[in-house]
């Protein structure tokens, strides 16, 4: 795969000054006077402001693969960590942040398992510290039709997986989240989805040096209502693949369902590779809105045209040469 030099499109998290945007109206009422004034001192009051209850940021991230277009400018902080979905947290857009205050991500541990020389348990702890940490500013296209450019801090999920030496049988990786109907109130309502969230990768998707396991965004740990403590990041399909608060990674040779895929199968596939030639059977996927930008022009910035695979066609499309891309759904 071709890696590019930065450009100056290409914006560090660190040249990045976040503004009050809040795409809820109650919370922007309720705080952006208070983000405003933390923004601007920077330092521990900024991240208490912000991101309240999270750790230390991460020593030693190296700058990564990062290819922004000149209208790719990162999403500030607050509307990352206060407009998602983590259904586990509730439907709303804001019940992710709302919610997900009980969530304790430490300590956790992660099963290995299926077809691989090397099963096991592993702690977080020890899960990540063989891997350099990069950052990598990734554009997030939701398939509901919004997206984010966001600076996550991550490893390539290729590196992870030699670790557990996959058998020549393995075509395939499944992903399991975590289940704790005490702390992820949407868990206590089966009517929501089935749990645990699953999904899934063909082998040589996840062997991709775009694809990465997240473990934080703006040089912090993940929150909650993020994916804590780990994550994945597919950054050419739809944010759905990007599964949260992974407890359990499996090796296969059988093509995984993913939830959405049990849930409405007419819907939603397997591949979800961001197209903008394949609509969404309720809606258009030819354009976005995108979220982030500055003050209230946020909210009314026009919708912009979808790119090929998120705009990483040139690296990732030959994954799927020769293949139907219609498969999406």
């Amino acid at each position: 795969m071709l890696i590019r030099h930065k450009r100056r499109s290409d914006v560090a998290s660190s040249e990045i000054t976040p503004e009050g945007v809040y795409l809820n109206r109650r919370k922007f009422i309720q705080t952006s006077g208070l983000i405003a004034g933390s923004m601007m001192l920077g330092g521990p009051a900024a991240e208490a402001a912000v991101m309240p209850g999270a750790g230390k940021k991460f020593a030693d991230v190296k700058p990564g693969f990062s290819k922004l277009g000149e209208n790719d400018t990162p999403a500030p902080l607050d509307a990352v960590v206060t407009y998602n979905n983590f259904y586990e947290f509730g439907t709303n857009k804001s019940d992710p942040a709302d919610n997900a205050g009980p969530f304790k991500p430490l300590p956790w541990t992660v099963k290995v398992d299926g077809m691989c020389a090397k099963p096991g348990e592993i702690g977080f702890e020890d899960l990540i510290k063989p891997h350099a940490l990069e950052e990598r500013i990734y554009r997030m296209r939701c398939v509901e039709a919004w997206s984010m450019v966001i600076p996550w801090v991550g490893f390539p999920l290729g590196d992870l997986i030699k670790r557990f030496e996959p058998l020549g049988s393995a075509k395939y990786i499944r992903f399991e989240t975590v289940v704790r109907p005490t702390e992820m109130v949407g868990q206590r309502s089966r009517n929501i989805l089935p749990w645990p969230y699953v999904e899934g990768l063909r082998l040589d998707e996840a062997m991709h040096p775009l694809a990465i396991m997240a473990v934080g965004l703006y040089g912090q740990p993940l929150l909650g209502q993020n994916g804590a403590p780990i994550r994945l990041v597919v950054p050419w399909k739809y944010g759905f693949k990007g599964i949260k608060s992974i407890v359990r990674i499996s090796f296969t040779d059988i093509e995984p369902k993913n939830t959405w895929q049990i849930m409405i199968p007419g819907e939603y596939g397997f591949y979800a590779n961001v197209n903008p030639k394949v609509d969404h059977p309720r809606w258009t996927q030819g354009s976005e809105r995108r979220i982030g930008g500055s003050g209230l022009s946020a909210l009314l910035e026009p919708r912009r045209p979808t790119l090929m695979f998120n705009g990483y066609e040139e690296e990732v499309a030959q994954l799927y040469s020769g293949m139907d891309l219609r498969r999406n759904y």
